[in-house]
């Protein structure tokens, strides 16, 4: 058997302030607030994925090897058109970097916004454009 990866399941993000991280990703993505664990830490559920936040300089172990806020870029799938998000993101007081613009995804082209969160990590919203 050849050996394979299905899907991501989580990916954590280091925040220099966990709530102020956690209330954007649920304002501006709707995304999901759940506490897990006896330590009550902090996820943020969308789909089948989640992002599981750690604080800077109380990172569970084990952790990356230099774990700090603003080292992450993430693109996210959405249906809405692209216009739809810069429109949102702006009602929300959230700046876009760049877009939207032509990028090539996992599963080919698709239209993207950028924008940052809270640490400064690059957020890429994307909607993938019909053959």
């Amino acid at each position: 058997m050849k050996f394979t990866i299905d899907r991501i399941d989580h990916v954590v993000i280091t925040c220099a302030n966990i709530d102020a991280t956690a209330d954007w990703y649920e304002r501006v993505l709707g995304m999901e607030r759940e506490e897990f664990g006896a330590d009550r830490r902090i996820a943020l559920r969308f789909g089948a994925q989640k992002l599981n936040l750690h604080q800077a300089g109380s990172e569970l172990a084990p952790h990356a090897a230099k774990p700090q806020p603003s080292a992450l870029d993430i693109c996210f799938i959405t249906a809405l058109g692209s216009e739809d998000v810069v429109t949102h993101l702006r009602s929300q007081n959230v700046a876009v970097v760049e877009g939207p613009a032509v990028k090539m995804g996992a599963l080919g082209a698709m239209r993207s916004v950028y924008c940052r969160d809270p640490d400064g990590n690059l957020v890429e919203i994307s909607t993938y454009l019909e053959d």
